[in-house]
């Protein structure tokens, strides 16, 4: 810590060296640690004299503007504000005590058990010395998520951690439950929106459904326009079709080989953005939101690229505004013995082709020459 400091020859005495010393520690960062060398390369003690700054540092200490520490066997000092050195001017010793204890805690805050074992006051004495810190304002009680019963103490001008809170989904040590819903709602649209795009149905061509037949020889018989139109018009009356779903809209996925899935940085950038939550999010906070909707099935991650994808149930109640009600309907299908909820398997061609009867060797479709298998990986 090499500083340049001022001419040893213009301070005359162990009082105005003293002045100096403290009001350059103390312009330096807050937690920062000085060792006597670091003292030394201030260059505010003349000659070095190591009794003068022993002297300088000692007068400190028990004015309060230096806290003295020990790291590695070796006497370090850290800087007291005046202020709160002023706080000590005003206390007990025993107040003393439990208050330099809860300043240590930092923003974890510290235990009252563990604040009674270290000080090794009793329990009377302790009391009332918190009583007393508390009615100063120096300190305050804070709840933590993981230990909500326990009385737990901090410095009153400190933020208690996301360790303590639990982090933007916690509200006084409760969990936020419209906050979560919110945020898990905003980060699934977007997902979705990466995952899914919209085409206009009127590209299509709309096919008359030709008679349901059992699977017999006389299909061997049937065109390939006679069967392409067949899967279009079943498609098209297919609770998942965008017509049931997306008014006039067919939701399709990205093709394989697709990389534009979002990952959890560009998802907590994009959320950050939008000004949605009144604080900002990080990516190990967007994770546990993202695990929700991974467990409820909405959502699911790419192993390979690291984005998630919104499935196909989930993408049509987003984008039809009722997330709500397709919830319910997924739900009641699948009572009735309807599809359902989509998963890979049924996004694979043979999952929901409405010609798998016509499927076999020799036939007309068969899994040897299927376009549809074609289509679908891009071949």
């Amino acid at each position: 810590m090499d500083l340049d400091g001022p001419d040893p020859s213009a301070t005359s005495s162990p009082q105005e060296i003293k002045t100096t010393l403290y009001a350059r520690c103390a312009s330096l960062p807050a937690e920062t640690i000085f060792s006597q060398d670091d003292l030394l390369d201030l260059a505010i003690i003349p000659d070095n004299d190591l009794d003068l700054l022993l002297q300088c540092t000692k007068k400190l200490t028990q004015e309060g503007l230096f806290k003295l520490l020990s790291r590695d066997g070796r006497a370090v000092w850290r800087v007291v504000k005046k202020e709160d050195a002023q706080k000590y001017k005003t206390l007990t010793a025993d107040e003393a005590l439990v208050y330099s204890l809860i300043e240590s805690a930092g923003r974890e805050g510290i235990w009252s058990r563990i604040l009674r074992s270290k000080s090794g006051l009793h329990m009377t004495v302790m009391t009332r010395c918190l009583k007393t810190l508390e009615g100063k304002s120096y300190i305050k009680q804070i709840k933590t998520v993981k230990f909500p019963k326990r009385k737990t103490y901090m410095l009153a001008g400190l933020q208690p951690s996301e360790d303590v809170t639990g982090g933007p989904f916690y509200t006084d040590g409760v969990l936020d439950d419209e906050f979560v819903h919110q945020m898990a709602r905003w980060a699934e649209r977007y997902i979705v929106g990466r995952s899914w795009y919209e085409r206009p149905s009127d590209t299509h061509h709309h096919h008359h459904q030709p008679q349901n037949t059992k699977k017999s020889s006389k299909h061997h018989h049937a065109s390939k326009q006679q069967l392409e139109s067949k899967r279009n018009a079943a498609l098209e009356s297919s609770p998942f079709s965008s017509h049931n779903s997306s008014k006039d809209k067919q939701l399709l996925p990205f093709p394989p080989g697709y990389t534009g899935y979002p990952t959890i940085p560009e998802i907590t950038r994009a959320i950050n953005a939008s000004n949605i939550s009144p604080v900002t999010m990080k990516e190990v906070e967007m994770r546990q939101l993202l695990d929700i909707l991974v467990w409820d099935g909405r959502i699911e991650k790419n192993r390979f690229t690291n984005g998630y994808k919104a499935v196909r149930q989930a993408a049509l109640a987003v984008t039809s505004g009722q997330r709500e009600a397709a919830d319910d309907n997924g739900r009641q299908g699948a009572e009735d013995g309807d599809e359902g909820r989509g998963s890979a398997l049924t996004e694979a061609p043979c999952g929901r082709c409405p010609v798998l009867e016509f499927c076999e060797e020799g036939g007309p479709v068969n899994a040897r020459t299927c376009e549809y298998f074609a289509e679908w990986l891009e071949i």
